[in-house]
Order: C-alpha cells, then sequence, then structure tokens
C-alpha cells in the first residue's frame, strides 16, 4: 500500500510538470487525459490477479500519455514526458510478467521518439540513450525482485518442511503415549478386571457353602474387597481409556498445536454429538493426517491463510470432517502424493473421500463409519 502511494505521488508531481512545460497542450485534452490515465492507475491494483486485463491497462495507460503529450507544434522534447514513461514502465517492469513489461517498454520507445524522427539528432540520441539506461535498469531490478522471491519461495519451503518434521515428532510422540495408555487400558480391563471378577463369584460360591458363622464374615470382608478393587480397576481403565486418541478432543487438541506453529488460522465447527463420539485409534489418526495434509497444501498452495474445519455425526452411525478453504478461482487440479495417500487412509478404515472446488472455495470431506466403543 505504501509503495503504491509513493507511485500515485511521482505521477501526480511529474504529470503536473510535463502539462506545465508543455507549451502546445490544449486545456481540454490534458483535462479528459488526465482523467482517464489517473482512472486506469486507480483500477490496476483490482486487476493484478488477472495479467491479461492488467496488461491491457497498462497499454492504455501508455497510449493515453503518449497522445496527451504528443508536440502538436513544436520539436521541443518534453523531458517530464520522458520521466512519465519511465514511471510507467518501471511500474510495468514490478508489476507485470517479462513479456508484456517489454511490450509495454516498447510501445512507450516508440511513443517517445517517433514525434522527434525529423527533429535534431541529439534528440533521438538522447532520447535513445535514455530507454537504454532505463531499460537496463529495469531488468536489473526486475531480476533482483525475481531472485528475491525465489529465496523467499526457498525460505517458506525449509520452514514448511521443519513444521512438517516437528509436527510429525510431536504427533508421534503424542501417539505413542496415547497407546501406551490404551494398551495398558486394555490389560487391566483383559487381566485384572477378569480375574477380579472371578474372584468374586469364588468368593460368592464360598459363601453360600460354608456354614460356620465366622467363615462368612470373613469371606464377605473378602468379597466387599474384591468389589472395592474391581470398581478402583473400572475407574482406572476409564481414566485410562479418557485419555485415550481415540476421543475427538484428543484430535482437536493435536490440530491447535498445528495451528499456533503454521500461519493458517482455523475456524472449527464440532455439532451433531461429533465432540462425544468413541473414535479408535485408527480413526483418530486418519483424521488428524487428513487435516494435517490438507493444512499442509493451503500453506503450499493458497494465496489464503484461513481454513474452516468442521466435525459431525449426521446419521449417528457416520463420522464426517470437512476441510475447506477460499480460492482466487476455480482451476483443475491434480491428487499429488498427499491427497492419494489421504484417499488410501480412508479407504483402510472402510470411508469415502470426497474433494471438489465449488464457489470460489476447496473442500475436502471425508466420511466413514463409527466402531462401537468397548465397555467393561
Amino acid at each position: 500500500m505504501r509503495s503504491y502511494w509513493v507511485w500515485f505521488g511521482l505521477l501526480i508531481v511529474t504529470w503536473s510538470l510535463a502539462g506545465l512545460f508543455s507549451g502546445d497542450i490544449e486545456g481540454l485534452t490534458f483535462m479528459v487525459g488526465s482523467a482517464l490515465f489517473f482512472g486506469c492507475y486507480f483500477l490496476s491494483p483490482l486487476l493484478e490477479k488477472k495479467p491479461s486485463y492488467h496488461m491491457f491497462l497498462f497499454i492504455l495507460m501508455s497510449m493515453i500519455s503518449i497522445v496527451v503529450f504528443w508536440p502538436l507544434h513544436t520539436t521541443q522534447v518534453n523531458f517530464f514526458a520522458l520521466l512519465i514513461f519511465g514511471l510507467i514502465g518501471g511500474k510495468a517492469a514490478y508489476r507485470l510478467k517479462n513479456i508484456h513489461a517489454i511490450l509495454i517498454g516498447t510501445i512507450l520507445y516508440f511513443g517517445a521518439i517517433v514525434p522527434y524522427v525529423y527533429g535534431p539528432l541529439e534528440y533521438l540520441l538522447s532520447i535513445s540513450l535514455y530507454a537504454i539506461l532505463l531499460s537496463i535498469a529495469l531488468t536489473a531490478f526486475h531480476q533482483t525482485i525475481d531472485h528475491e522471491q525465489k529465496l523467499v519461495e526457498q525460505q517458506e519451503a525449509l520452514r514448511s518442511e521443519f513444521r512438517k518434521v516437528k509436527r510429525q515428532l510431536v504427533t508421534s510422540e503424542e501417539l505413542v503415549r496415547q497407546e501406551e495408555r490404551a494398551q495398558i487400558a486394555r490389560d487391566m480391563h483383559d487381566s485384572v478386571g477378569h480375574k477380579l471378577t472371578a474372584l468374586l463369584m469364588q468368593l460368592e460360591v464360598a459363601q453360600m457353602q460354608t456354614t460356620d458363622l465366622e467363615s462368612k464374615d470373613r469371606l464377605l470382608l473378602l468379597k466387599d474387597l474384591a468389589q472395592e478393587s474391581l470398581a478402583d480397576t473400572r475407574t482406572a481403565v476409564k481414566t485410562l481409556k479418557n485419555d485415550e486418541v481415540g476421543g475427538l478432543s484428543a484430535v482437536i487438541q493435536l490440530i491447535r498445536k498445528l495451528e499456533a506453529e503454521s500461519n493458517v488460522r482455523i475456524t472449527f465447527s464440532v455439532k451433531q454429538g461429533a465432540l462425544s463420539s468413541m473414535l479408535t485409534n485408527q480413526q483418530s489418526i486418519t483424521v488428524y493426517r487428513a487435516v494435517q495434509e490438507a493444512l499442509t497444501n493451503i500453506m503450499r498452495h493458497s494465496k489464503s491463510r484461513e481454513a474452516s474445519v468442521a466435525f459431525s455425526v449426521p446419521t449417528g452411525r457416520y463420522f464426517r470432517f470437512q476441510i475447506s478453504n477460499p480460492v482466487d478461482k476455480t482451476t483443475s487440479f491434480q491428487e499429488g502424493f498427499g491427497l492419494t495417500a489421504m484417499r488410501e487412509r480412508i479407504d483402510q478404515i472402510s470411508g469415502n473421500l470426497e474433494i471438489t472446488q465449488a464457489n470460489e472455495e476447496f473442500r475436502i470431506i471425508g466420511t466413514f463409519p463409527l466402531a462401537k466403543g468397548e465397555q467393561l
């Protein structure tokens, strides 16, 4: 925005001086030409994302400036008009592609030199030398800009890879811890819980078979202790299972860590019982990996730094997740390694993956059947 107003200020000053020191410009021509020229200048930011229209706008600005400052009754060179041509050429070199900038420069060069073809030779030489020096300077400037852009892209790629490795490390550690908790809970459920239940049944049978009152009292005490131990085991197993990665809360927590390390702002939407749904370990990993890959693609390929993530259970039997982000325009795309791997993970849990573009929005929608939760 600052550079826009700097260029605008330079054009205003130079345009005014060119009109002031040009004695044969009609007032109406200057006023109409000025209005059209600066009208095009104000429209230029709106067309930056449309290269062809942007180029035609620069051609129009160049033609307007040539017509306005075309000498009618004098062969005296208006050097302020040459400065205006130079400013337009510099703006074109900064904003347009190489071939488009060369076209604009060619138009401006002929517009500057044709009126003086039959004039003094020094005029032609000075204008040509000015054009050559300006072309060299703008070429060097354009190469510098391209080099800086490549460096920025390389730096962003390195940052993206660093974040990816860091996320994978954090995620792997978290998933390993969650898997250990889940394994401990299953072992306690299958071993300790079942043995305590069997012990209670044996104590119940022994209490029914004995006739000694003292023995019955001892068996009752032992049965109470066994029941308390079984209750404590149930509580411990539930606590461990609440920390298991099978819950959507753990997935959201991992995604929040991902958001904190990236430049993408994520908007969550959790509805229709999705938060309380019990996902298996594999399902949770699949959902997280899908969101992770989608956000990575946004950081790499999208100009937008916003994404929406929605979780829902529409029918109570199927889990649905959707990742969407705005795009400039609908373009064709091909599934790369990341999207292909995402589709394979969804297939492994008997799910379905849809990738669509509609209404200037890119969507990744996955659905898969929910598994029944384990009960102690």
